[in-house]
């Protein structure tokens, strides 16, 4: 049996990164990553669409579903330490507009690399192909596949989301062998499916700059943002920040639906008083153009069709105050009836995990068992969209890995 003084499981960014902090704070420890794909860091190659947005300048512990306790990890490892960190790899970095932190050279293999190459220097074992399919605590030791036996476990397996990256919930039936409550799982940042009628004839259209609303008996969310309508439901990071709640009503079969404002600056009333006064001016032009200067052409039809104007005609005839107020109600309130979301094997996230209440927010190790930690999305820690959920897992890996 191998001996080593620090053990984790999952090789991907919370894993790497507490390999990482305990080399660093401990010289000389033994470790060891076990990793059941083929390769490492497989999620971190397909983040921020292949660029890896690896933290967010706006990532604060509001960001997250339970900002108690991710506030102390947060505190200690801001987005500005996350990105020190990795300048410390050599990694260079540059944030857009939205706070979005992404490697110089535009590339999610340039962040595994500088983990990896990291790696190597320090001596950590990294065993791929290797997944942990038991581990036991037996005097004083944690005993993994009876084969490998060390002081202290870090799990790091993830989540449920994007199983094809590893992420397939394997790390659950560990934290609970351990005696660790997972509160529900639900997938998070993924599209929504709604009755599939209500956005025929939408799909690829773009909206920018909505407000999503959610609603679903006492569940209510709101998000905004660009949206995109798809051949079954809506997508865009305003949709996707929805998703967990539409998972969560929909597993409770209780009706959810989400409204879209397509103009959320402009009040109703100002909206319908803006309608008249062009429709006045458009009259003889074709009426499914009538919506071109506020919204995509389809979308706009869309509009105009759940406002019930006639379409048949082919000019803009003078809008009445009631067809003004109908389609003003329809910009401004365009109700998606939620059936779904596209499932974890979609989702970037997952909403839920290893009870929070069991792990010390200081340290990330558990309170049930000495010298068990908990790092990443395994955790029910869930952050927006945006590299934010990267910020948690990068933090939370280092400072799992300082073994305090």
């Amino acid at each position: 049996m191998k001996h080593y003084d620090l053990c984790i499981a999952g090789a991907c960014a919370s894993g790497l990164a507490a390999a990482l902090s305990a080399a660093k704070n401990h010289p000389g420890i033994g470790i060891a990553v076990l990793e059941k794909l083929p390769r490492t860091g497989k999620k971190i190659l397909v983040t921020g669409n292949g660029r890896c947005n690896l933290t967010n300048v706006n990532a604060v512990p509001g960001s997250y579903n339970n900002p108690a306790f991710a506030a102390p990890c947060l505190e200690k490892y801001s987005p500005e330490k996350v990105t020190g960190f990795f300048g410390s790899l050599g990694l260079l970095t540059y944030t857009d507009s939205a706070g979005r932190v992404y490697p110089r050279s535009n590339t999610a293999s340039s962040v595994l690399d500088s983990l990896r190459f990291a790696a190597e220097k320090y001596g950590i074992d990294i065993f791929t192909e290797t997944p942990v399919t038991s581990a036991v605590k037996k005097d004083g030791e944690f005993i993994i596949n009876n084969e490998f036996s060390c002081d202290k476990f870090i799990i790091a397996t993830g989540g449920k989301a994007s199983s094809p990256q590893g992420s397939d919930g394997s790390g659950y039936p560990l934290a609970k062998s351990f005696g660790h409550i997972i509160t529900p799982l639900f997938p998070s940042l993924v599209p929504v499916n709604t009755k599939p009628d209500e956005v025929r004839g939408l799909k690829g259209v773009r909206a920018a700059n909505v407000r999503l609303t959610f609603s679903a008996e006492d569940i209510n969310a709101s998000s905004e943002g660009e949206l995109l309508f798809t051949e079954n439901g809506i997508s865009g990071i305003c949709a996707m920040e929805l998703a967990s709640f539409a998972a969560k009503a929909v597993a409770k079969k209780i009706p959810a639906y989400i409204k879209v404002d397509f103009l959320p600056e402009m009040a109703e009333e100002s909206l319908e008083k803006y309608l008249s006064d062009t429709a006045r001016s458009k009259c003889g032009e074709p009426i499914d153009s009538f919506l071109t200067g506020i919204l995509p052409k389809p979308l706009g039809i869309a509009v105009l069709k759940k406002a019930q104007v006639y379409l048949g005609g082919s000019q803009v005839e003078e809008i009445s105050t009631g067809m003004a107020k109908a389609i003003a109600k329809e910009i401004k309130e365009f109700t998606l009836t939620v059936t779904g979301t596209k499932g974890f094997e979609n989702a970037q996230v997952t909403k839920g995990g290893v009870d929070t209440s069991d792990i010390n927010p200081e340290t990330m190790e558990s309170l049930l068992v000495p010298g068990l930690y908990f790092c990443g999305e395994i955790i029910d820690i869930d952050g927006l969209c945006g590299g934010f959920n990267l910020q948690w897992a990068f933090a939370s890996g280092l400072l799992a890995g300082e073994l305090g």
